[in-house]
């Protein structure tokens, strides 16, 4: 008689394939079992015995705590991928998976720190994304900026932006280079989630993405999820997203203004102060009709020429922006909320080094031997000026014990 395993969850077995991209024949083979076998674990028609659990999670790199846990019962929000249409469904589960890890991982903190309110504005536009006109996005962008009250001004760090209004920001290698990340807004929580894809980029690309999503959960939060299976739809969609981002870095006013020659090297210092791509620039400059569409054709030319559609001016020398709430939130949990990474560990049955890069904490630091922290000087969140430094970031209180 096989003695299989108690409580064995066949679903989080093929969570746990998405997210390390491997199918069941390669999954197969890594461990000496046939594919039938792993289908079966899968689909709940057998459970594997110990000793086979063991392996399966030793191929994954997973703990074997995870194959037991219930299966979430999570509250969906529209997903929406920054994509290319050569993405492969593979790529979109593993990002959808590790985007399930980070609910989990907020899950357990928001038990222990109050995390920041959400605070993003409806701004009643229409349902249906084809009725939305280019100003209408021109203006959404100008709308969200008074609703923060911000200045026509260059925002110092995008990804500290969207944190201090309740935004949770992760950035992680998704495993494809044609998906730049992926946003929801959990319903259950009233809070957006933000991935953003590090496997190819630059700074400035990266704050864009940020903004992208932004631009998502402003104009299309209405929007269900078949809306984004028809590619016309989809193809607008994203187009509205890429316009919103631009218009929401760099305001039409405030670029008109510094706007002085149509030429690569004058947009050098607009690059430099904006911290927007030399590309975005040249688009910005043809939507504010600032520059003709032949001048635009030759501007894209002469761009390719230089080669700056690999790398602009300025790309290695500007820092990426780094998210900061939940290593902070860490770090406060661990030097005076009385607990450990070990608590975290055993709570969330998910790699130590999954943990890491999803939070940005230093590798090695949900190891045991961790080193003691000391809170950062912080502000209240609510009344803060957005504008402010990266370095002012959101003061998170700890919850009263319940244990």
């Amino acid at each position: 008689m096989r003695i299989g395993t108690s409580g064995f969850v066949g679903a989080r077995l093929r969570e746990a394939r998405d997210i390390r991209g491997q199918t069941a024949v390669g999954l197969a083979e890594l461990t000496g079992l046939s594919r039938q076998a792993i289908s079966q674990y899968e689909t709940g028609r057998a459970t594997p015995s110990p000793a086979v659990l063991d392996a399966l999670a030793d191929r994954l790199n997973i703990p074997v705590q995870f194959f037991t846990r219930p299966e979430r019962d999570l509250a969906r929000g529209t997903l929406f991928y920054r994509s290319m249409a050569s993405t492969t469904k593979g790529a979109r589960l593993r990002a959808e998976g590790r985007l399930s890890w980070l609910r989990d991982i907020v899950s357990y903190l928001s038990g222990h720190v109050a995390l920041p309110p959400s605070n993003f504005p409806d701004l009643g536009l229409p349902d249906n994304p084809l009725l939305l006109s280019d100003s209408d996005i021109e203006a959404a962008a100008d709308d969200v900026r008074r609703y923060w009250n911000m200045r026509d001004a260059p925002i110092g760090n995008m990804v500290t932006l969207l944190e201090n209004q309740g935004a949770v920001v992760a950035r992680d290698e998704l495993g494809a280079d044609s998906l730049d990340g992926l946003s929801e807004f959990a319903p259950d929580e009233g809070r957006p989630y933000i991935i953003i894809a590090t496997d190819k980029g630059s700074p400035v690309r990266w704050r864009f993405d940020a903004a992208h999503e932004l631009g998502h959960i402003v104009l299309h939060g209405a929007l269900k999820p078949d809306t984004l299976t028809k590619s016309a739809e989809f193809k607008r969609i994203e187009e509205q997203a890429h316009r919103f981002a631009g218009a929401f870095l760099l305001p039409m006013t405030a670029f008109t203004d510094e706007f002085f020659a149509g030429n690569l090297d004058a947009f050098r210092p607009i690059k430099s102060k904006w911290k927007v791509s030399i590309g975005v620039i040249i688009k910005r400059a043809r939507q504010a009709d600032l520059i003709s569409e032949e001048a635009e054709r030759k501007l894209w030319i002469n761009y390719a020429r230089r080669g700056w559609r690999k790398k602009e001016p300025y790309d290695d020398t500007m820092e990426p922006e780094m998210p900061r709430l939940l290593r902070r939130s860490f770090e406060l949990l661990f030097e005076h909320g009385n607990q450990s990474p070990e608590d975290v560990l055993a709570a969330l049955a998910l790699p130590a080094r999954d943990i890491e890069r999803l939070t940005g904490v230093e590798p090695g630091f949900m190891g045991t031997d961790y080193a003691p922290v000391s809170l950062l000087a912080s502000r209240d969140p609510f009344t803060a000026d957005p504008m402010r430094p990266p370095a002012d970031v959101i003061r998170l209180p700890l919850r009263p014990r319940t244990r």
